[in-house]
This record gives C-alpha cells, structure tokens and sequence, in this order.
C-alpha cells in the first residue's frame, strides 16, 4: 500500500459529485497518482498525440480539474519549486479559456489567490494574508499559491492554465529544512488535520461561482445554491494585503 493510500484519497467521482448542477469548473476531473506538474499534465490531456500544447481540440470542455495526490516537479513564479508531499496538498490545474487578452493574464492570478484565501477563512475562520503577485500566508509563511500559463489561440479565445498549489496536512518536518521557517501548512496553523475531499469541494464551488462573475458572464447561471460568501460579499471585511 503506497503512502497515499493509507491518507485521505482524492476521488474523481466524489469530488464531481458534490459540485452544483451546471459547473463550469468541475465539470471533468481527473485525479493523477503522481506527475511532474499539473499545469504540463492538463496540457498533455487537453492536446491530442502529437499536437502543438497550443492547440487543444474543441471536444475538452473548459473547466477540466487536473489534481495530482504527487506532485514532482511543481513550479511557481520566476521558475521557483513548488514543494508537494504527496497525500498532503492539494495540487490542481484548471483549463480555462476566458474572454481576455494575454497581457491580462494578471487578472485570473488575482482571481484565483483570492478565492483561495476567502474559502481558507470561510472554511476555517482563519485570517490569511495574500503577498502578491501569487501567495497566500500566514504570518509570512507561504500556504498557497498560484501560477498562471496562458497560450495564444487562433480565432477563439485564449487558452489559460491555472495551476493552484495549497499546504494541507504536512507537518513541519515535511518541508525541506531551507523552507521550514518560510512555509507553512493549514495543519500547522490550525493544529488539526484537514479533510483534503471536503476542502477540495469548497474550494472548487467558489471558484467556479467566481470564475462565472468576473470571466464567463456568457454562460447561464446555475440552479443550486451558492457559495456562502463570495469575494464580492466579503471585500471589506479582507484583511490587508502584504
């Protein structure tokens, strides 16, 4: 039995179950044992054999979730390593292909740490502090991140990685020693061990929710009950940046 095995799995089939009828992001998930990066990997599912990455046939939805319970080469910004204990993170890529020029790529980075941080202080009322351009912390630890890839479409709209990295249930000795003062995990935080399945659910409704009112306005809104608290709704209340 591997070491993932005897943690809490993540479950495809589970993990779409409990998303509202009508997601966009969510709609296809794929869980991989192991992978160098989520973000090479949903690219690899998305390309047919032999095809550019920056070509993905039409048949992928937008909205493919690509998890990895082991992450081996995880990349952040400027080409930095993303540690990944396996069974003990959530490490996920999403496809999208929202309506924005390249250069605007910023916005799905801002999008995407805030939903992080807001379902983080729903979740578990902690307080979360977002370190730009793509990190989220906890007294000056990183707890998550996120990297964004974009690829140049012709005649559609460009295709966008959104590759989501988040400390879960590693202890302080899981980190490399050069790390251990820098990162940190929501166990570590909270002192408890965190359900991965239930957070991942959470954090997947808010960020289609989300994703639909700042990017996807063309399609239809669902008929399921939202997410408690959007970013929208809760803005004021943020804590500062840092």
């Amino acid at each position: 039995m591997s070491t993932v095995e005897k943690l809490d799995r993540l479950i495809a089939d589970q993990l779409r179950a409990k998303l509202p009828r009508g997601a966009v992001i969510g709609r296809q998930i794929v869980v991989l044992e192991q992978t160098g990066s989520t973000n090479d990997a949903i690219l690899q599912i998305a390309s047919p054999q032999g095809a550019a990455v920056s070509s993905p046939p039409p048949l992928i939805d937008e909205g493919l979730v690509v998890f990895a319970e082991h992450q081996t080469a995880g990349r952040g910004q400027r080409g930095n390593r993303w540690e990944s204990t396996a069974g003990k993170c959530l490490s996920f890529s999403i496809l999208l292909r929202p309506n924005i020029q390249l250069s605007d790529s910023g916005r799905l980075t801002i999008w995407a740490i805030e939903a992080v941080s807001d379902m983080i202080r729903i979740e578990f009322g902690l307080e979360p502090a977002i370190k730009l351009p793509n990190d989220v912390q906890f007294n000056g630890r990183k707890v998550a991140g996120v990297l964004v890839e974009m690829r140049a479409q012709n005649k559609a709209p460009h295709l966008a990685v959104v590759g989501i990295g988040i400390n879960v249930n590693q202890s302080r000795d899981d980190f490399p020693t050069e790390l251990q003062d820098r990162a940190t995990a929501l166990a570590i935080t909270l002192g408890r061990q965190v359900d991965r399945q239930k957070f991942a659910v959470a954090l997947l409704r808010n960020l289609d929710l989300t994703y639909r009112e700042e990017f996807s306005k063309s399609v239809p809104a669902f008929n399921s009950p939202p997410v408690p608290t959007t970013r929208r709704d809760k803005r004021a209340a943020k804590s500062p940046t840092v």
